[in-house]
C-alpha cells in the first residue's frame, strides 16, 4: 500500500478514541507517543584573538565560530603547549548499516521501483522537450521527503521546526555550513510563499526533486539549449513539473502499474485484517481516493482480496467507496456526485450517497450527512500531509492519522545510532562544563581590568599569569572538542540518509520542518495502517506530557 494513493475513513466511537500527538511505530507490541554565546574583550590581544582557529570553522552546534575568543597559537610555547592538546578517548566509528537490500536486489535485476519509473517518464518528457538528460539516472538517496525546494536559487534545503535552514544542496552538490549561513542566515522557509518554496511531502515529489536538482546542474553548466528560451531556476522548475505532470495525466505510469502491479506494490497481508477488526467492532469504513475506478479496483484486488477470509472481496470491507474524489477540493467544495453502477465503470448522476455504494466525486460534507457523523467522530487516514491530513483537520475538524512508511527505516537507524549519539552527547556535555569554567575565568579577567572582584573566591585569588594560562588551556580543549564534535554532528543520521540525516530531526535535538507539520496536523501517525493490528479496536491512544524547559526544576524537586 506504500505506493498507492488510498485513504481510509474510520468512524471510531461516539467520542474520539485518540488524543492529539501520539505515535505508533512499526515495532511489534510497541507504541510510542509524541505529542549562544557572547564575546568580550579581555585586553589580552597578544594571547587571545577574535579569529577562528577551528579547521571546521563551526562549534558543536554546527554554527560558525567567527567572533569567538581564540588562542594565538604562536604564543603557546611560553606556556609549554604545542597546540596539539586533545581530549582523551577515541571517537567511536559507527559502521554504516546495510540499507534497502531488497531494493538494491530489485535494481540489480532490472525491476523498476515506483519512484524510479516516475522519474524515467519525467526524463523522457524532458528529452522530448529538448532538455539534455543523457547520462542521468534516478538516485534514490539524493532526496528524502520533508525537504523544501528553493525555486529561486535552485537549492534543496532542510529546515528545522522554526524554518531555519540547517542543510542545503545546490543542484546535486551539498553546501558547506558557512555557505548555508551566508545564504539563509537572515531568512526563514515560509511555505505560505508558494511562488518560491515547494514542500516535498509525497514520494511523487521526491522523483520530481531528483530530476530538478540534476537539471540545475545542467543549467549551471550551460548545457541547456538556447532555443528553449532564457531559463532561470524558477523557470526550470516549471519545466520539470510540467514533464512529470504530463506523465501523470497521460496515464503512462498508471498503465504500467496496472499491467504489472506485483512490480510496484508490495501488499501488506495484515492490512485487510486490521481493517476487518475495526469493521467487526462496529466501525464504519470508507475508502476515498483521487484515483479512478479502474485503477482503484485493480490495486485493491491485488492488495486485499487474497488476504481476506471466507471469499470476502475488498468491497465487502467498506461501507462506502469514493473514487475520483478530487482532494483537497473534496474537503472544501461540493462536486457533482455519480454512482458507479457497472464493473466497467459506467456511472449515473446521484444526489445522495447510501451505505454500501460506490461513487465518484461528491464532497466531505456529503459523507458526513449520508452517515450522520461529523467532526471528531471521524478518523481520516492518509499519506499526504496537505491533501489528506491538514485539509480534513483545518476545514472539518476530523481526527487525522498520517501514514509515513519511512518511519520504519528511521527507527532502525536511530537504534543503530545510539552509541554514536551517546558519545556525541557526552562530548557536548564535556564542552559545556569546560566552557562554563572558561566563561567564569573570562568574567574574572574582565572584572579585574575594572578592579572589581570575581564571582568566585578561587578566581579572585588567581594571579594574572595563572588566570591567563588556565583560560588558554581551557580554550584549546574546547577547540579540540569542536574538531571532534563537528564531524560527528555532520555524520549524525547518515544511517538514514548520508546527505540529509534523519527524516524527523534537524540537528541533534531539534525537530525537522516535516515533523512540525506532522505534529500540527496529525493526531496520530504511524508507518502503516496494519500497526493497529497490534492493538484492539477499542484502544485509546493518549499523548504524553509535553515538557517545557523549566520542567526540569519540578522533576528535580
Amino acid at each position: 500500500m506504500a505506493t498507492t494513493n488510498l485513504q481510509y475513513l474510520q468512524n471510531l466511537f461516539p467520542r474520539p478514541t485518540i488524543s492529539p500527538t501520539c505515535l505508533v511505530i512499526g515495532a511489534p507490541r510497541m507504541v510510542f507517543k509524541c505529542g549562544c554565546s557572547s564575546s568580550g574583550s579581555s585586553g589580552q590581544e597578544d594571547v587571545f584573538s577574535l579569529t577562528s582557529s577551528s579547521k571546521y570553522d563551526v562549534d558543536y552546534l554546527g554554527q560558525s565560530t567567527k567572533g569567538d575568543l581564540n588562542v594565538n597559537l604562536e604564543h603557546l610555547e611560553a606556556f609549554g603547549l604545542d597546540g596539539q592538546a586533545t581530549l582523551e578517548g577515541p571517537i567511536e566509528q559507527v559502521a554504516r548499516m546495510e540499507t534497502e537490500e531488497a531494493e538494491g536486489l530489485l535494481r540489480d535485476l532490472g525491476i523498476p521501483a515506483w519512484e524510479g519509473r516516475a522519474y524515467d517518464y519525467c526524463m523522457d518528457n524532458l528529452k522530448n522537450m529538448g532538455f539534455p538528460v543523457e547520462g542521468l539516472a534516478f538516485d534514490p538517496d539524493l532526496v528524502i521527503r520533508g525537504l523544501v525546494i528553493d525555486k529561486e536559487k535552485g537549492n534543496l534545503v532542510k529546515a528545522d521546526r522554526f524554518g531555519y535552514v540547517k542543510r542545503a544542496m545546490h543542484g546535486t552538490k551539498m553546501l558547506s555550513t558557512r555557505a548555508v549561513s551566508e545564504m539563509y542566515g537572515r531568512e526563514l522557509v515560509d511555505l505560505r510563499k508558494e511562488s518560491r518554496w515547494e514542500f516535498l511531502n509525497t514520494l511523487f515529489s521526491v522523483s520530481e526533486a531528483v530530476a530538478y536538482m540534476q537539471m540545475v546542474d545542467r543549467l549551471d553548466e550551460g548545457a541547456i539549449p538556447v532555443d528553449l528560451g532564457p531559463l532561470d531556476c524558477k523557470g526550470l522548475y516549471k519545466a520539470v513539473g510540467k514533464a512529470l505532470f504530463r506523465a501523470h495525466v497521460e496515464g503512462q505510469l498508471k498503465s504500467e502499474i496496472m499491467s504489472k502491479p506485483e512490480l510496484f506494490v508490495e501488499p501488506d497481508p495484515e492490512l485487510p485484517l486490521a481493517l476487518l477488526d475495526q469493521k467487526e467492532a462496529g466501525k464504519r469504513l470508507l475508502l476515498i481516493t483521487n484515483s479512478d475506478y479502474h485503477y482503484t479496483d485493480k490495486m485493491m484486488r491485488h492488495s486485499f482480496n487474497k488476504f481476506l477470509p471466507n471469499d470476502m472481496g475488498w468491497r465487502d470491507l467498506f461501507d462506502m467507496v469514493i473514487v475520483s474524489a478530487r482532494k483537497p477540493e473534496f474537503f472544501q467544495m461540493s462536486h457533482p456526485l455519480y454512482e458507479v453502477v457497472t464493473g466497467e465503470g459506467l456511472m449515473r448522476p446521484c444526489f445522495k450517497a447510501q451505505t454500501g455504494g460506490l461513487y465518484s466525486g461528491g464532497s466531505a460534507q456529503m459523507v458526513e450527512n449520508s452517515l450522520n457523523i461529523h467532526g471528531d467522530e471521524i478518523l481520516y487516514v492518509g499519506d499526504h500531509i496537505y491533501t489528506d491530513v491538514s485539509q480534513s483537520k483545518v476545514h472539518l475538524r476530523w481526527r487525522t492519522a498520517l501514514i509515513c512508511r519511512e518511519l520504519e527505516e528511521e527507527y532502525n537507524a536511530l537504534i543503530h545510532s545510539r552509541g554514536h549519539r551517546a558519545t556525541l552527547v557526552e562530548l557536548i556535555n564535556q564542552k559545556e562544563i569546560v566552557g562554563d569554567l572558561f566563561n567564569q575565568l573570562r568574567l574574572a579577567l574582565q572584572r579585574r581590568t575594572k578592579e572589581r572582584p570575581a564571582q568566585t573566591l578561587a578566581a579572585t585569588n588567581m594571579d594574572d599569569q595563572e588566570l591567563t594560562e588556565s583560560m588558554q588551556k581551557l580554550l584549546i580543549v574546547m577547540q579540540r572538542l569542536d574538531e571532534k564534535i563537528a564531524p560527528m554532528l555532520d555524520a549524525d543520521g547518515e544511517l538514514f540518509n548520508k546527505r540529509w540525516g534523519f527524516l524527523s530531526r534537524a540537528g541533534l535535538w531539534d525537530k525537522s520542518h516535516l515533523m512540525r507539520q506532522i505534529e500540527k496536523y496529525a493526531d496520530i501517525y504511524t508507518s502503516r495502517v496494519s500497526n493497529f493490528l497490534n492493538y484492539t479496536p477499542f484502544m485509546y491512544f493518549r499523548s504524553q506530557e509535553q515538557t517545557l524547559a523549566h520542567d526540569s526544576y519540578s522533576h528535580h524537586c
